[in-house]
Protein backbone atom coordinates (compact mmCIF):
# COMPACT_ATOMS: atom_id res chain seq x y z
CA UNK A 1 0.00 0.00 0.00
CA UNK A 2 2.97 2.13 0.29
CA UNK A 3 2.69 6.01 -1.42
CA UNK A 4 -1.07 4.97 -2.53
CA UNK A 5 -2.66 8.43 -3.36
CA UNK A 6 -6.76 9.03 -3.65
CA UNK A 7 -8.70 12.34 -4.26
CA UNK A 8 -7.94 15.56 -3.14
CA UNK A 9 -8.78 16.78 0.25
CA UNK A 10 -12.66 18.29 -0.05
CA UNK A 11 -13.43 21.89 0.75
CA UNK A 12 -14.26 22.74 3.51
CA UNK A 13 -17.69 23.84 3.14
CA UNK A 14 -18.50 20.47 1.93
CA UNK A 15 -17.01 18.84 4.68
CA UNK A 16 -18.58 21.18 6.99
CA UNK A 17 -21.35 19.81 5.70
CA UNK A 18 -20.85 16.26 5.57
CA UNK A 19 -20.03 17.00 9.25
CA UNK A 20 -23.63 18.12 10.63
CA UNK A 21 -25.32 14.92 8.26
CA UNK A 22 -22.54 12.78 9.74
CA UNK A 23 -22.49 10.01 13.35
CA UNK A 24 -22.86 12.08 16.70
CA UNK A 25 -19.36 11.32 17.38
CA UNK A 26 -18.64 14.45 14.65
CA UNK A 27 -21.81 16.75 15.79
CA UNK A 28 -21.03 16.58 19.66
CA UNK A 29 -17.35 17.54 18.70
CA UNK A 30 -18.14 20.62 17.05
CA UNK A 31 -21.05 21.36 19.40
CA UNK A 32 -18.44 21.49 22.18
CA UNK A 33 -16.06 23.31 20.05
CA UNK A 34 -18.45 25.89 19.11
CA UNK A 35 -19.13 25.76 23.06
CA UNK A 36 -15.80 27.36 23.84
CA UNK A 37 -12.42 28.17 22.91
CA UNK A 38 -10.05 24.42 22.96
CA UNK A 39 -6.95 24.51 23.87
CA UNK A 40 -6.49 21.24 23.43
CA UNK A 41 -7.25 19.25 20.31
CA UNK A 42 -6.90 15.23 21.82
CA UNK A 43 -10.42 15.17 23.78
CA UNK A 44 -11.87 16.41 20.46
CA UNK A 45 -10.23 14.20 17.96
CA UNK A 46 -10.89 11.26 20.25
CA UNK A 47 -14.80 11.75 19.69
CA UNK A 48 -14.40 11.76 16.10
CA UNK A 49 -12.15 8.79 15.77
CA UNK A 50 -12.47 5.48 15.88
CA UNK A 51 -11.21 3.36 18.98
CA UNK A 52 -7.09 2.21 18.15
CA UNK A 53 -7.34 4.80 15.79
CA UNK A 54 -4.13 6.81 17.12
CA UNK A 55 -4.92 9.81 15.69
CA UNK A 56 -1.82 12.64 15.46
CA UNK A 57 -1.69 15.90 14.01
CA UNK A 58 1.68 17.30 12.84
CA UNK A 59 2.02 21.26 11.79
CA UNK A 60 4.63 22.41 9.21
CA UNK A 61 7.56 24.09 10.75
CA UNK A 62 8.06 27.82 9.84
CA UNK A 63 10.34 27.03 6.73
CA UNK A 64 7.97 24.08 5.74
CA UNK A 65 10.70 21.19 6.10
CA UNK A 66 9.48 19.37 9.00
CA UNK A 67 6.04 18.18 10.22
CA UNK A 68 6.11 18.72 13.99
CA UNK A 69 3.72 17.00 15.89
CA UNK A 70 0.82 19.01 18.18
CA UNK A 71 2.35 16.75 21.17
CA UNK A 72 5.83 17.56 22.01
CA UNK A 73 6.32 13.65 23.41
CA UNK A 74 6.64 12.17 19.70
CA UNK A 75 9.38 12.24 16.92
CA UNK A 76 8.42 15.29 14.10
CA UNK A 77 8.37 13.86 10.32
CA UNK A 78 10.81 15.44 7.77
CA UNK A 79 8.89 16.98 4.59
CA UNK A 80 11.27 15.38 1.98
CA UNK A 81 10.83 11.34 1.41
CA UNK A 82 8.40 11.14 3.62
CA UNK A 83 4.49 9.76 2.95
CA UNK A 84 3.02 12.33 5.60
CA UNK A 85 5.69 14.38 4.19
CA UNK A 86 4.16 13.53 0.67
CA UNK A 87 0.35 13.95 1.77
CA UNK A 88 1.61 17.64 3.22
CA UNK A 89 3.21 19.13 -0.27
CA UNK A 90 1.02 17.58 -2.56
CA UNK A 91 -2.64 17.66 -0.63
CA UNK A 92 -3.37 13.82 -1.15
CA UNK A 93 -4.22 11.16 1.09
CA UNK A 94 -0.99 8.80 1.82
CA UNK A 95 -1.00 5.33 3.40
CA UNK A 96 0.98 2.49 4.69
CA UNK A 97 0.19 -1.09 6.06
CA UNK A 98 0.61 -1.25 9.74
CA UNK A 99 0.09 -4.39 11.89
CA UNK A 100 -2.65 -5.09 9.51
CA UNK A 101 -4.56 -1.82 9.14
CA UNK A 102 -3.60 1.18 7.19
CA UNK A 103 -1.44 4.34 9.05
CA UNK A 104 -2.92 6.81 6.37
CA UNK A 105 -1.99 10.41 6.41
CA UNK A 106 -4.03 13.73 4.83
CA UNK A 107 -3.91 17.07 4.87
CA UNK A 108 -4.85 19.32 7.34
CA UNK A 109 -6.64 22.46 6.34
CA UNK A 110 -6.71 26.03 7.93
CA UNK A 111 -9.32 27.36 5.24
CA UNK A 112 -7.56 26.48 1.97
CA UNK A 113 -4.49 26.44 3.04
CA UNK A 114 -2.17 23.46 4.01
CA UNK A 115 -0.86 24.10 7.37
CA UNK A 116 -0.09 20.39 8.49
CA UNK A 117 -1.09 16.20 8.23
CA UNK A 118 -3.21 14.04 9.96
CA UNK A 119 -1.93 10.72 10.76
CA UNK A 120 -4.85 7.95 11.30
CA UNK A 121 -4.86 4.25 11.75
CA UNK A 122 -8.05 2.69 10.11
CA UNK A 123 -9.10 -0.44 9.22
CA UNK A 124 -7.61 -0.72 5.14
CA UNK A 125 -7.33 2.80 2.90
CA UNK A 126 -9.87 1.97 0.87
CA UNK A 127 -11.81 5.13 -0.68
CA UNK A 128 -14.17 5.11 2.37
CA UNK A 129 -11.85 5.00 4.85
CA UNK A 130 -9.77 7.61 2.59
CA UNK A 131 -12.56 9.46 2.57
CA UNK A 132 -13.31 9.06 6.46
CA UNK A 133 -9.63 9.97 7.08
CA UNK A 134 -9.87 13.18 4.69
CA UNK A 135 -13.25 14.45 6.74
CA UNK A 136 -10.91 14.00 10.10
CA UNK A 137 -8.14 16.08 8.67
CA UNK A 138 -10.71 18.83 7.49
CA UNK A 139 -12.32 18.46 11.03
CA UNK A 140 -8.92 18.71 12.67
CA UNK A 141 -8.26 22.20 10.94
CA UNK A 142 -11.31 23.35 11.87
CA UNK A 143 -10.08 22.92 15.33
CA UNK A 144 -6.87 23.96 14.96
CA UNK A 145 -8.29 27.39 13.12
CA UNK A 146 -9.94 28.22 16.53
CA UNK A 147 -6.76 26.82 18.91
CA UNK A 148 -4.49 28.97 17.14
CA UNK A 149 -5.93 32.11 18.11
CA UNK A 150 -6.29 31.66 21.57
CA UNK A 151 -3.39 29.16 22.13
CA UNK A 152 0.22 29.50 21.81
CA UNK A 153 1.08 26.12 21.69
CA UNK A 154 0.48 25.86 17.75
CA UNK A 155 2.64 28.75 17.46
CA UNK A 156 5.33 26.98 19.56
CA UNK A 157 5.64 23.90 17.56
CA UNK A 158 5.88 25.70 14.54
CA UNK A 159 8.83 27.04 15.75
CA UNK A 160 10.37 23.50 15.70
CA UNK A 161 12.75 24.31 18.77
CA UNK A 162 14.43 27.42 16.38
CA UNK A 163 14.94 30.70 18.29
CA UNK A 164 12.95 33.15 16.86
CA UNK A 165 13.91 36.66 16.46
CA UNK A 166 11.50 39.46 17.85
CA UNK A 167 11.20 41.52 14.06
CA UNK A 168 10.70 37.46 12.50
CA UNK A 169 8.26 36.93 15.28
CA UNK A 170 6.24 40.31 14.36
CA UNK A 171 6.34 39.27 10.69
CA UNK A 172 4.56 36.01 11.02
CA UNK A 173 2.06 37.42 13.36
CA UNK A 174 1.20 39.69 10.47
CA UNK A 175 1.32 37.35 7.41
CA UNK A 176 -1.92 35.91 5.93
CA UNK A 177 -1.92 32.42 5.48
CA UNK A 178 0.44 30.27 2.80
CA UNK A 179 -1.63 29.93 0.30
CA UNK A 180 -5.46 30.99 -0.37
CA UNK A 181 -7.47 28.84 -3.04
CA UNK A 182 -10.61 30.62 -4.61
CA UNK A 183 -12.64 29.63 -8.08
CA UNK A 184 -10.46 30.23 -10.81
CA UNK A 185 -7.44 30.98 -9.10
CA UNK A 186 -4.52 30.36 -5.89
CA UNK A 187 -2.13 32.10 -4.28
CA UNK A 188 0.23 31.36 -2.29
CA UNK A 189 3.28 33.38 -0.17
CA UNK A 190 6.91 31.98 1.18
CA UNK A 191 9.80 34.17 2.76
CA UNK A 192 13.09 33.21 4.44
CA UNK A 193 15.36 33.40 6.33
CA UNK A 194 12.05 31.80 8.50
CA UNK A 195 13.37 32.30 12.01
CA UNK A 196 15.02 35.61 11.02
CA UNK A 197 12.69 37.65 8.59
CA UNK A 198 12.58 41.50 8.45
CA UNK A 199 11.47 43.68 6.45
CA UNK A 200 10.33 41.82 3.68
CA UNK A 201 6.27 40.77 3.58
CA UNK A 202 3.71 39.66 1.60
CA UNK A 203 -0.34 39.73 1.79
CA UNK A 204 -3.47 38.78 -0.41
CA UNK A 205 -7.05 38.58 0.01
CA UNK A 206 -9.89 37.17 -2.33
CA UNK A 207 -12.77 39.44 -2.56
CA UNK A 208 -15.97 38.13 -4.99
CA UNK A 209 -14.30 38.23 -8.28
CA UNK A 210 -10.89 39.97 -7.81
CA UNK A 211 -7.74 38.50 -5.84
CA UNK A 212 -5.29 41.13 -4.31
CA UNK A 213 -1.67 40.93 -3.84
CA UNK A 214 1.43 42.56 -2.50
CA UNK A 215 4.65 41.71 -1.69
CA UNK A 216 7.04 44.82 -0.28
CA UNK A 217 10.78 44.94 0.59
CA UNK A 218 11.13 47.58 3.49
CA UNK A 219 15.02 48.57 3.98
CA UNK A 220 17.13 48.03 6.69
CA UNK A 221 17.14 44.74 8.98
CA UNK A 222 16.06 43.87 12.19
CA UNK A 223 13.36 45.35 14.87
CA UNK A 224 12.72 48.72 12.45
CA UNK A 225 12.54 47.32 8.78
CA UNK A 226 9.84 44.99 10.46
CA UNK A 227 7.86 48.10 11.28
CA UNK A 228 8.33 49.60 8.49
CA UNK A 229 7.22 47.11 6.70
CA UNK A 230 3.87 46.76 8.87
CA UNK A 231 2.60 50.46 7.87
CA UNK A 232 3.15 49.47 4.36
CA UNK A 233 1.04 46.61 4.58
CA UNK A 234 -1.31 48.30 7.27
CA UNK A 235 -1.71 51.60 4.90
CA UNK A 236 -2.26 48.62 2.23
CA UNK A 237 -4.36 47.11 3.54
CA UNK A 238 -6.42 50.19 4.85
CA UNK A 239 -7.09 51.47 1.63
CA UNK A 240 -7.84 48.09 -0.12
CA UNK A 241 -10.75 47.42 2.75
CA UNK A 242 -11.96 51.24 2.17
CA UNK A 243 -12.72 49.91 -1.77
CA UNK A 244 -9.70 52.23 -3.85
CA UNK A 245 -8.85 52.06 -6.80
CA UNK A 246 -5.14 50.21 -7.52
CA UNK A 247 -3.40 53.72 -7.90
CA UNK A 248 -4.62 55.01 -4.86
CA UNK A 249 -3.66 51.67 -2.62
CA UNK A 250 -0.26 52.64 -4.17
CA UNK A 251 -0.29 56.59 -3.12
CA UNK A 252 -1.73 55.42 0.16
CA UNK A 253 1.45 53.31 1.06
CA UNK A 254 3.56 56.09 0.25
CA UNK A 255 2.01 58.66 1.88
CA UNK A 256 1.62 56.95 5.24
CA UNK A 257 5.14 56.32 4.94
CA UNK A 258 5.85 59.53 4.63
CA UNK A 259 3.88 60.73 7.41
CA UNK A 260 5.94 58.91 10.08
CA UNK A 261 9.66 59.12 8.79
CA UNK A 262 11.07 61.57 7.80
CA UNK A 263 14.15 60.28 6.66
CA UNK A 264 14.56 58.46 3.95
CA UNK A 265 13.34 55.22 4.88
CA UNK A 266 11.59 53.60 2.12
CA UNK A 267 10.41 49.88 1.21
CA UNK A 268 9.93 48.94 -2.19
CA UNK A 269 7.36 46.71 -3.91
CA UNK A 270 4.25 45.47 -6.41
CA UNK A 271 0.38 46.11 -5.77
CA UNK A 272 -1.88 44.19 -7.87
CA UNK A 273 -5.27 42.80 -9.02
CA UNK A 274 -6.57 39.58 -11.13
CA UNK A 275 -9.71 40.02 -12.16
CA UNK A 276 -10.86 35.79 -11.66
CA UNK A 277 -13.41 35.98 -14.31
CA UNK A 278 -11.33 37.60 -17.40
CA UNK A 279 -7.54 36.88 -16.40
CA UNK A 280 -7.15 40.63 -16.42
CA UNK A 281 -3.86 41.03 -14.45
CA UNK A 282 -2.71 45.03 -13.40
CA UNK A 283 -0.30 46.38 -11.21
CA UNK A 284 1.69 48.79 -9.66
CA UNK A 285 5.35 49.01 -9.24
CA UNK A 286 7.66 51.07 -6.69
CA UNK A 287 11.37 50.47 -7.68
CA UNK A 288 10.54 46.38 -7.12
CA UNK A 289 12.13 43.60 -9.13
CA UNK A 290 10.03 42.33 -12.39
CA UNK A 291 7.61 39.91 -11.90
CA UNK A 292 7.90 36.88 -14.52
CA UNK A 293 4.57 35.63 -16.40
CA UNK A 294 5.22 31.40 -16.63
CA UNK A 295 3.09 29.89 -19.47
CA UNK A 296 3.08 26.20 -19.69
CA UNK A 297 6.49 25.39 -18.76
CA UNK A 298 7.91 28.15 -19.67
CA UNK A 299 8.67 31.78 -18.57
CA UNK A 300 7.66 33.85 -21.65
CA UNK A 301 8.14 37.21 -20.02
CA UNK A 302 9.11 39.83 -17.23
CA UNK A 303 5.90 41.88 -16.59
CA UNK A 304 7.56 45.78 -16.82
CA UNK A 305 5.60 48.47 -16.14
CA UNK A 306 6.59 52.42 -15.70
CA UNK A 307 7.63 52.38 -11.85
CA UNK A 308 7.47 55.02 -9.34
CA UNK A 309 10.01 55.76 -6.41
CA UNK A 310 9.89 53.35 -3.81
CA UNK A 311 7.55 53.94 -1.44
CA UNK A 312 8.17 56.97 1.19
CA UNK A 313 10.22 58.76 -1.38
CA UNK A 314 7.52 60.67 -2.98
CA UNK A 315 6.00 58.19 -5.39
CA UNK A 316 3.19 60.53 -7.15
CA UNK A 317 0.26 58.94 -9.20
CA UNK A 318 1.36 55.56 -10.59
CA UNK A 319 0.70 54.06 -13.94
CA UNK A 320 -1.39 50.84 -13.74
CA UNK A 321 -0.17 47.91 -15.93
CA UNK A 322 -2.70 45.46 -17.51
CA UNK A 323 -2.01 42.03 -18.99
CA UNK A 324 -4.44 39.31 -20.17
CA UNK A 325 -3.38 36.51 -18.87
CA UNK A 326 -4.37 32.99 -20.11
CA UNK A 327 -6.23 30.08 -18.57
CA UNK A 328 -2.69 28.06 -16.60
CA UNK A 329 -0.82 31.01 -16.45
CA UNK A 330 1.31 32.07 -13.05
CA UNK A 331 2.98 34.99 -12.22
CA UNK A 332 6.14 35.06 -9.78
CA UNK A 333 6.79 38.25 -7.54
CA UNK A 334 9.98 38.16 -5.84
CA UNK A 335 12.40 40.37 -3.87
CA UNK A 336 16.04 40.93 -4.64
CA UNK A 337 16.81 38.81 -1.53
CA UNK A 338 16.31 35.66 -4.32
CA UNK A 339 18.63 37.01 -6.70
CA UNK A 340 21.24 38.43 -4.36
CA UNK A 341 21.65 35.21 -2.86
CA UNK A 342 25.15 34.06 -3.21
CA UNK A 343 28.07 31.52 -2.80
CA UNK A 344 31.14 32.50 -0.64
CA UNK A 345 32.94 33.06 -3.77
CA UNK A 346 30.38 35.46 -5.07
CA UNK A 347 28.50 33.66 -7.72
CA UNK A 348 25.14 35.18 -7.58
CA UNK A 349 22.33 32.94 -7.83
CA UNK A 350 20.70 36.07 -10.84
CA UNK A 351 17.12 36.05 -12.68
CA UNK A 352 18.89 33.32 -15.29
CA UNK A 353 18.68 31.02 -12.80
CA UNK A 354 15.72 31.60 -11.04
CA UNK A 355 13.93 31.65 -14.57
CA UNK A 356 15.44 27.99 -14.81
CA UNK A 357 14.01 26.55 -11.73
CA UNK A 358 11.28 28.21 -12.09
CA UNK A 359 11.10 26.07 -15.37
CA UNK A 360 12.16 22.95 -14.00
CA UNK A 361 9.75 22.89 -11.62
CA UNK A 362 6.63 24.06 -13.73
CA UNK A 363 7.43 20.69 -15.46
CA UNK A 364 6.29 18.58 -12.26
CA UNK A 365 3.00 20.45 -12.09
CA UNK A 366 3.45 21.29 -8.46
CA UNK A 367 1.30 23.27 -6.40
CA UNK A 368 2.11 27.27 -6.16
CA UNK A 369 3.02 26.21 -2.17
CA UNK A 370 5.57 23.23 -3.03
CA UNK A 371 7.28 25.00 -6.14
CA UNK A 372 7.71 27.94 -3.94
CA UNK A 373 9.10 25.50 -1.01
CA UNK A 374 11.43 24.27 -3.82
CA UNK A 375 12.51 27.32 -5.16
CA UNK A 376 13.36 28.48 -1.56
CA UNK A 377 15.20 25.57 -1.30
CA UNK A 378 17.57 25.87 -4.11
CA UNK A 379 17.72 29.77 -2.64
CA UNK A 380 19.31 28.42 0.43
CA UNK A 381 21.61 26.15 -0.59
CA UNK A 382 23.09 27.95 -3.41
CA UNK A 383 24.27 30.20 -0.36
CA UNK A 384 25.13 27.25 1.62
CA UNK A 385 21.74 27.60 3.70
CA UNK A 386 22.41 30.67 5.55
CA UNK A 387 20.67 33.71 4.19
CA UNK A 388 22.48 37.13 4.41
CA UNK A 389 19.28 39.15 3.08
CA UNK A 390 15.41 38.76 3.23
CA UNK A 391 13.90 36.58 0.21
CA UNK A 392 10.43 36.09 -0.70
CA UNK A 393 8.15 34.98 -3.03
CA UNK A 394 4.46 35.33 -3.91
CA UNK A 395 2.95 32.56 -7.09
CA UNK A 396 -0.61 33.56 -8.22
CA UNK A 397 -1.97 31.00 -11.02
CA UNK A 398 -5.03 31.69 -12.86
CA UNK A 399 -6.97 28.78 -13.77
CA UNK A 400 -9.54 30.44 -16.30
CA UNK A 401 -13.03 31.28 -16.33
Amino acid sequence: MTGRSASRSPACSVAVAEFLNAEFAYTEALRILAARASVDLDPLLALACPPGSDPVVYLADLSRQTLQPLSAALPPEQVTGTLPGRAFTTGQPTASARDGQARIWVPVLEQTARIGVLAVTLPDDGPAHLRQAELLGVFAGLILGGMIRVSDIPHIRRRAGHGVSLAASMQWDMLPPWSVRVSGGHVAGMLEPAYDIAGDTFDYAADDDTLHFAIIDGMGHGTGSTLLAALAVGAYRHARRAGSPLAEMHTAIDTGMAGVYDDLSFATGILGTLALGTGRLEWTCAGHPRPLLLRGRKVVAELDSDATLPFGLGTGTPVVAARDLEPGDAVLLYTDGVTDAHTPDGDLFGVDRLVDLLEQQAAGEQEPEELLRRVVGAVLEHQGGDLRDDATLVLLRWAGA
